[in-house]
């Protein structure tokens, strides 16, 4: 007996003795809480860490510390960590980014985790001055997540990013949850979350309040829910845009539920360009939002041209189909609270409006919808949000939020 309980203390030894070895803290590389850049630090802890044959941990423990780009790369040997206890400062400059326009890029990772309740200080105010509709693009990203299979974000902050805060391309079964994006209302495109071109995707029980889309969707995004997101201020949740490029893929599958929306520009937004080309959104429901005085509740715009240098003339080549709106309430701070602008090339098929209870909360009018090239199944919805084209059953007026 005494030989087993000696075996087993061992074991436990041993085992905790792996764990302890497999934390790579950066101050003991280098890293300074309120010194110089850390990038050196850095980039030498995660080789470490990443070329361990167990699950590995980075930490940055609390504190402040100054990083300049750096792009953390795999394949790594085992499954990875990031803990992140302090506060990363980024350099103020507007040029600072790593090639790929990132302030801290992850690429290329099977078992991926960033957490830690730190945050992720991306100093944009200085950049967004310069910010206009032909160079945001030059401006870097918090953080990218590029190629990222089984990865989890969680309880983390971004604040005041130079561009996007969170950018997720070619990324595999991602979960986000507890996530705090923080920018004021003129921060010039700076997306809370942008998903392109990955599946599996899972946003949940986060708090998003920036100067563009709070969540956007882009080409090639399958398989993506969104749950219990409060969104504001910000341009709402946006599919698209969608047709600007040549080769772009299609949206399939997306659904956003038991979200909450304040003071947005946009409430649920789907957009594609005019003079498109060819692409498709398909299966994409929305059900059970809160609006708290939003423009735009629901809208469809198949002539989204947001700097007046399209050729609207020319109709948006992109299919839109099987699109549910599903027990949407609240307030919208425009008369119009459904606008369904679909193209006239390829009109949108298979949309529904469900217990839609919208009521305007200003003076211009009484609430009400406009919608084109487009034949909604309406239920339970109030006549004035029922499209004029269609026939309402079972129609009511709403009941006051």
């Amino acid at each position: 007996m005494d030989k087993m309980i000696k075996i087993t203390f061992l074991f436990v030894f041993f085992v905790s003795s792996t764990r302890a070895q497999s934390i790579f803290d950066v101050t003991k590389y280098g890293a300074k809480a309120g010194g110089s850049d850390i990038n050196s630090a850095l980039m030498s802890t995660w080789k470490k860490a990443c070329a361990s044959t167990s699950p590995s941990k980075v930490l940055i423990p609390s504190g402040t510390f100054l990083l300049s780009p750096v792009t953390l790369a795999g394949p790594c040997k085992a499954a990875i960590e990031v803990r992140v206890q302090g506060t990363l400062k980024a350099l103020s400059g507007v040029g600072e980014m790593t090639k790929d326009g990132g302030w801290i890029a992850f690429q290329q990772i099977k078992g991926f985790t960033l957490s830690g309740g730190g945050i992720f200080d991306g100093q944009g105010a200085a950049a967004w001055g310069s910010c206009d509709n032909n160079n945001c693009k030059q401006l870097a990203i918090n953080l990218r997540f590029d190629s990222i299979t089984n990865g989890l974000v969680q309880d983390v902050t971004s604040l005041n990013s130079k561009q996007f805060h969170v950018n997720l391309l070619l990324c595999k079964n991602f979960t986000i949850r507890h996530l705090t994006v923080t920018a004021p209302a003129d921060s010039k495109n700076t997306d809370g979350i942008h998903i392109g071109r990955s599946r599996g995707i899972k946003i949940t029980d986060s708090k998003i309040g920036t100067g563009d889309d709070c969540i956007s969707i882009g080409d090639g995004s399958q398989n993506v829910s969104i749950t219990r997101v409060s969104c504001g201020p910000g341009h709402g949740i946006s599919v698209g845009s969608l047709g600007k490029y040549e080769n772009e893929e299609p949206v399939v599958g997306i659904s956003v539920k038991g979200c909450k929306l304040t003071n947005t520009d946009n409430g649920l937004r789907i957009k594609t360009w005019p003079a498109s080309f060819a692409n498709s959104a398909s299966n994409m429901h929305f059900e059970d939002i809160t609006m708290v005085n939003v423009s735009n509740p629901i809208i469809i715009d198949q002539a989204y041209c947001p700097y007046g240098d399209c050729n609207a003339k020319a109709p948006s080549r992109v299919k839109i189909s099987n699109v549910g709106f599903e027990n949407i309430r609240g307030t919208s701070a425009t008369p119009v609270g459904v606008k369904l602008d679909c193209s006239n090339s390829i009109p949108c098929e298979g949309v529904e409006l469900v217990n839609i209870n919208l009521n305007y909360i200003g003076k211009k009018g009484s609430i009400k919808s406009e919608c084109s090239n487009v034949k909604p199944k309406v239920i339970g919805v109030y006549n004035a949000l029922a499209c004029d084209s269609t026939t309402s059953t079972t129609s009511k007026a709403p009941t006051k939020s």
